[in-house]
């Protein structure tokens, strides 16, 4: 991630300051600035290798997918009516009380699906 070149005119504090802008602790000592450019040197790598392992951040299972797919089913595909109103949700038209709870709803139906949608495409990647 960091070349030797980066690293090697920084002073301890500066080290320090670049490991705390990433969150990451010293490898060792932190009296040494060694044990701060070890971290600064390895940390990408031991990133990928904890996600491989499962630590950390993981990829789903495959029945993670199929839960996320059967949510997407459950929820269904909004109605013309369902979809206009979307729209002139979208477009700022409200309506009043009390409907105007329902029309929320289902915006925040219609929002949660793209968002899901839109997860299981990433997770694809």
């Amino acid at each position: 991630m960091f070349t030797r070149s980066q690293i090697k005119i920084k002073t301890l504090g500066e080290l320090k300051g670049l490991c705390k802008q990433y969150g990451l602790k010293p490898l060792g000592n932190p009296s040494y600035k060694t044990a701060w450019i070890d971290t600064l040197f390895t940390f990408a790598a031991i990133a990928l290798r904890q996600m491989k392992e499962g630590e950390g951040l993981r990829r789903m299972t495959f029945i993670g997918y199929q839960d996320l797919g059967q949510a997407l089913d459950q929820m269904g595909e909004p109605s013309d009516q369902q979809a206009a109103l979307i729209k002139a949700t979208m477009q700022g038209k409200r309506l009043e009380y009390p409907h105007r709870y329902d029309q929320e709803t289902l915006l925040n139906l219609h929002k949660a699906k793209m968002h899901l949608e839109q997860a299981l495409l990433l997770l694809n990647m």
